[in-house]
């Protein structure tokens, strides 16, 4: 059986894991006050020796059998031997205080573990005071978010009414001006006052009695709250501008809009510039033109709400969870503290729990007719539906559990299967509640499968190369014959895949330690299986990298076969690694529902975006493989180059040094080698247009220094002169100190002086201190490989090409490893701000006119 702090550990939210109950402390102090009972019953024990010194033994060996019969009654659990046990009630006294706080009073003082005890309810109370008042908050949050959502629903419906009747009457041409590129006026000033006055009044206060939620649930109820909403109508004042305006803002987010919001903008500064101007614009955004409502920004209007309401749903989720686990939490450490002491606390505080805030609704009492049933097999994770039925098979109340329970989220639902689903109930859980995919035995036997087939085709090809002599430097023949012209055409091929299914494997491993550390790396990245999409696993990623690598590994060898038997000259044999490559390009493009088809569409779509990413608004999966790019240059130029070989046709003439010597072929290779550092910069200056923060040129300043660097070291490789050398040392070690400060105090969080763990942060996930300062050294280290261009290193008669090609494995590992740190300081950020859902921009908001 799996201990309960096991399964509470597992089950949390890992963003909120901070305002959980601290179940390990509190059964730290539980450990205390048995050590105290301990240290009392031998202190006991020792004085009642010393007053009966005297007596025979066989007293003492009575008395001893006495004292261990009392510390098993004591020990066991309360019950156990009927109307016999001892009962101790009234042994604590839980005073509510100002602002929902709670204070236990050990009325037992004289106890020997009477200051342990208070240390452990102190940290108790303590514990209860936190729970609820992140509870209170985030309930909070969630109501006026849902407040917010019931009014963008009415605006989208009544904008929606007015498009299909075409009834927006036409916009006089003279009055005032708008700033953004689509504005529309209530027809009533004092309906959107009034709604705004609801607006600001939707915070409760706090009753006596504790029933400030029960005011969100009316509120909820209230004017229609997530109902069939009301159409208003929607078009221009008389005068041409209204006192209020709704304003349609969706944020660009791919080219077409962030091209139009350059526009507007560049319009909007020449309007500015020019007074006497002003002109109301048009729904469309343009000027002294009549239309309507645009359709087009109404589908991406309704699909930013779609999202809202998905996130809103899964924040109620997590809210749930937060609820059944805590309290949970509380029964499980009071039983504890009943079983150590032997002192009837459970039902006492218990209550005190049960009418707390978090605690206190219908649904709440509902659910803890549970806690004293056997828990369902589903439990924590059943659905609200079925706890409900669950609570009232075990004695709730029906009535009051079936008003007021489930009402938030079942009008969630309501709402997206009507709005959202067109009433198609599984269409819309599809978005709200995602399946799981169930795991397959299948999936880890092929993956030992695939790994057997590469391990052995692996020690075949390289004990064949070895024998053939390909791999190794060729002095004294110039790098020509057999050898050469092998390695031209196969090593490229080769060492791509190599680069390219390493770091696949990497990042397989970082998925099992991001899991192990509780590093919400879906969150993180966006990654969600709504909608039928397949969220990729460790074990996929596994699979995937050892069936490729056999593939490749098979037929490289096959490839070195034909090669050693005479047929190196044949155009068909070369053309191998070529159909090869194609292969994986077709698998990738494949439209077909095979191969994790929306893993594979959703690589492009961010590679698309990096491509385009001064278009493109940039979140943190994109940036982050744009640095996954930044250590696979060595892979993007021998993909050019093999791009080149066989484009050209260069491997029917066996022309190796046409994609080598021709100028501005190699001119190509060297802005290959520029294009991911400069994708990135792009991306900087484009988080710093969306969100102003200066961070991010700075930045960008950071790649710039890596473009530097590799242009001079390609003028190095063009001219190994001393001026050049100097130049490549100077500015190398400058863009190398930049990005290890970059690395260590902003990626990573690290070397915080003020910190209580030496020059690391305050909080850390790996519990073992010195992996971070091995971690540290081992990234300074491996950002050094530039030397290797001033060294020359030779690792015996290996060729050159091999040796660099180890040189870029270590890159491709130094990213590997800085992957786990970038993500555990980004997962620590969303804990710091308890961000466990996303918060979606809303796309309509009320301006008032000047």
């Amino acid at each position: 059986m799996v201990k309960f702090s096991k399964q509470f550990e597992g089950q949390l939210v890992p963003e909120w894991k901070q305002a959980f109950v601290d179940y390990c402390l509190l059964k730290k102090d539980l450990k205390r006050v048995e050590h105290a009972l301990l240290l009392g019953r031998h202190a006991a024990a020792a004085a009642d020796r010393c007053d009966a010194g005297g007596a025979q033994p066989a007293a003492e060996r009575h008395a001893e059998r006495a004292s261990v019969s009392q510390w098993l009654c004591r020990r066991l659990p309360a019950g156990l031997f009927g109307s016999n046990a001892p009962k101790d009630h009234g042994v604590i006294h839980v005073h509510r205080k100002p602002m929902d706080e709670y204070e236990t009073e050990l009325l037992a003082a004289a106890d020997a573990d009477a200051a342990a005890a208070r240390e452990f309810f102190a940290r108790l109370d303590a514990q209860l005071n936190k729970v609820n008042r992140f509870y209170r908050g985030k309930e909070k949050e969630f109501l006026e978010r849902g407040q917010s959502l019931r009014r963008q629903m009415d605006i989208l419906a009544g904008l929606k009414a007015a498009s299909r009747e075409d009834s927006t009457p036409s916009v006089s041409s003279g009055g005032c001006s708008e700033d953004e590129s689509t504005r529309y006026a209530m027809t009533s000033a004092a309906d959107t006052d009034q709604l705004n006055e609801q607006e600001t009044t939707t915070t409760p206060t706090k009753t006596p009695g504790g029933t400030a939620h029960e005011d969100h649930h009316q509120d909820l109820e209230g004017s229609g709250t997530f109902g069939r909403p009301e159409p208003k109508s929607l078009g221009r004042s008389a005068s041409g501008c209204g006192r209020k305006s709704l304003k349609i803002s969706i944020p660009p987010t791919n080219p077409s809009r962030t091209i139009a919001t350059l526009t507007d903008i560049l319009r909007d500064e020449l309007a500015a510039a020019q007074p006497g101007s002003k002109k109301c614009s048009n729904p469309d955004g343009s000027a002294g033109r009549q239309g309507g409502v645009s359709k087009t920004k109404l589908r991406r209007a309704e699909k930013m709400i779609r999202g809202a309401f998905v996130e809103l749903y899964k924040g109620l989720g997590y809210l749930a969870t937060y609820r059944n686990l805590n309290m949970m939490a509380f029964v499980k450490i009071l039983k504890k503290f009943e079983k150590i002491t032997g002192k009837q606390a459970l039902a006492v505080y218990l209550k005190v729990v049960e009418s707390s805030y978090f605690n206190s609704s219908e649904e709440a009492r509902a659910r803890f007719a549970l806690f004293h049933h056997p828990l369902p097999p589903c439990y924590p994770t059943c659905s609200d539906r079925e706890l409900a039925e669950l609570a009232i098979l075990n004695g709730a109340d029906e009535t009051a559990f079936s008003l007021q329970a489930l009402k938030l989220m079942d009008e969630v639902e309501d709402i997206f299967v009507r709005h959202f689903a067109g009433d198609n109930r599984r269409k819309a859980m599809k978005y709200l509640k995602p399946a799981q995919r169930e795991e397959s035995h299948a999936v880890p036997f092929l993956t030992g499968l695939a790994t057997g087939c590469f391990a052995a085709l692996v020690v075949g090809y390289c004990v064949t190369s070895r024998t053939a002599g390909l791999y190794l430097y060729t002095a004294a023949g110039g790098g020509s014959g057999e050898s050469a012209r092998y390695m031209e055409t196969a090593y490229p091929v080769l060492s791509m895949f190599a680069l390219l299914f390493l770091h696949l494997l990497l990042y397989g491993c970082n998925m099992v330690a991001w899991r192990r550390c509780r590093v919400n790396y879906g969150f993180i990245f966006g990654s969600s299986p709504a909608a039928g999409g397949e969220e990729l696993r460790p074990r996929d990623v596994f699979l995937a990298c050892a069936a490729s690598m056999a593939a490749v590994a098979g037929v490289m060898f096959a490839h070195l076969a034909l090669v050693l038997r005479g047929y190196h000259a044949s155009p068909h044999a070369q053309a191998i690694p070529g159909f090869l490559l194609l292969a994986f390009l077709l698998l990738l493009f494949c439209p077909l529902n095979v191969v994790y088809r929306s893993s594979r569409f959703r690589f492009l779509r961010i590679l698309r975006n990096i491509v385009l990413s001064p278009l493109y608004k940039v979140v943190m999966v994109d940036f982050f493989m744009a640095d996954q790019l930044c250590s696979q240059v060595p892979m993007l130029r021998s993909m050019e180059y093999l791009a080149c070989y066989y484009i050209s046709g260069s491997y029917r003439t066996q022309d190796h040094g046409f994609c080598i010597n021709t100028k501005h072929i190699r001119d190509l290779a060297y802005a290959v080698s520029f294009l991911p550092y400069y994708w990135r910069a792009m991306q900087c200056a484009r988080r710093w247009f969306d969100e102003g923060d200066t961070n991010h040129l700075v930045n960008l300043g950071k790649y710039v220094s890596a473009m530097l660097a590799a242009g001079a070291k390609v003028a190095y490789e063009k001219d190994e002169s001393l001026a050049s050398l100097a130049l490549l040392v100077a500015v190398s070690s400058t863009a190398t100190v930049y990005q290890l400060y970059w690395d260590f105090v902003k990626d990573w969080g690290l070397l915080q002086p003020n910190s209580k763990n030496p020059w690391l942060r305050n909080d850390l996930i790996l519990k073992r201190k010195y992996i971070y300062y091995l971690s540290m050294g081992l990234n300074l280290v491996l950002r050094l490989a530039w030397l290797q261009t001033v060294i020359h290193p030779n690792f015996g008669s290996l060729d050159s090409r091999v040796t660099s090609f180890l040189l870029a494995a270590l890159e491709v590992i130094r990213r590997g490893h800085w992957n786990f740190y970038r993500l555990e300081n980004e997962h620590l950020n969303n804990a710091g701000k308890f961000r466990a859902v996303n918060t979606v921009p809303l796309p309509f908001h009320e301006e008032d006119e000047d």
